[in-house]
């Protein structure tokens, strides 16, 4: 399964320290295959030390519009709920996260909920095996670069409606989905709920991947002075979907500490969580905003003042 362990953990710095792992897993059409294989991934980086893993988006089935109605699933909000039978996924992930006493971004998988309307959704597990979030990928992934990729993840899915934080014992830890990631506003909300930490399960293509997927890990750690962490799953050129891989954790200060290509690979890093602090300290952009000339707001907002400024 691992046809990699990369491991940075000679990168950190001194003080509260947490070992984390982005498990860029394969995943094909066979959802047994998928579930088992992520299972044995995240028992194989807990049995390294980590403490907090993190697994793909789609990490159970092809990322395909044709395949997320057959490959999708209820999924509880509560562990107790969860039966093997009928949530695999989550039973998967409440269970392996018990087993090996770790925090679980569970990457995502497709939920349906509300009848038959279907999500993009990660599942967050404690290590006590609790649910402890549930993020529907709020933004949809819908592009045309003519001659290179199409996709509108609309004709299949419903986009989510809340911005999703958790708390852990390392700090509130911020979850988005891939596309979540491009919008700005998005990331400084969860930053402004006090998270340390975001983290990205996703899955961008071989079109966007080169060149924006370190971009906007970086961009948004250094705007938002806090880590960023984002999960692929492994590359398979054989599917209609090529993901670029290359997982990926940045610093606040912008920097990539820790990353591999788009084969089978688990990193590793140990993350200086006082580095937040520290950063934010010595360069105070939170307290040095300017309310009085700038302040962020909804198009819809702004045409509503622009339209009240004009009467």
């Amino acid at each position: 399964l691992h046809d990699a362990a990369l491991d940075f953990t000679g990168l950190c710095y001194g003080g509260k320290m947490v070992k984390v792992a982005l498990c860029q897993v394969a995943v094909g059409g066979d959802k047994r295959r998928n579930l088992s294989g992520a299972a044995e991934a995240v028992r194989q980086a807990a049995k390294q030390g980590a403490k907090l893993v993190m697994l793909p988006e789609m990490m159970n089935c092809p990322y395909s519009n044709d395949s997320f109605g057959s490959y999708s699933e209820a999924v509880p909000s509560e562990a107790k709920e969860v039966d093997a039978e009928l949530h695999p996924s989550t039973h998967m992930l409440t269970s392996v996260a018990r087993e090996c006493k770790v925090y679980l971004i569970g990457g995502s998988i497709p939920e349906r909920a509300d009848g038959d309307k279907l999500y993009n959704t990660c599942v967050v597990v404690s290590p006590d095996g609790e649910i402890i979030g549930k993020h529907r990928k709020v933004h949809l992934f819908d592009i045309n670069v003519p001659g290179k990729i199409t996709f509108y993840e609309s004709e299949t899915l419903t986009a989510g409606s809340e911005p999703t934080v958790v708390d852990t014992e390392f700090g509130k830890i911020g979850i988005g989905i891939c596309y979540d990631i491009r919008f700005a506003e998005y990331a400084q909300l969860l930053a402004a709920q006090g998270c340390v930490m975001l983290c990205y399960p996703g899955a961008f293509n071989m079109t966007t991947g080169p060149a924006h997927w370190e971009l906007l890990q970086r961009a948004r750690a250094l705007d938002n002075q806090l880590i960023v962490m984002a999960c692929s799953p492994a590359r398979d050129t054989k599917a209609s979907y090529h993901a670029w891989g290359h997982s990926t954790v940045v610093s606040p200060w912008g920097k990539v500490i820790a990353t591999t290509e788009h084969e089978p690979a688990t990193v590793f890093a140990d993350l200086d969580l006082d580095q937040v602090r520290t950063i934010r300290e010595q360069i105070p952009i939170r307290k040095q905003k300017r309310p009085d000339v700038y302040h962020v707001a909804s198009d819809a907002s702004s045409s509503s003042s622009a339209s009240k400024n004009t009467d």
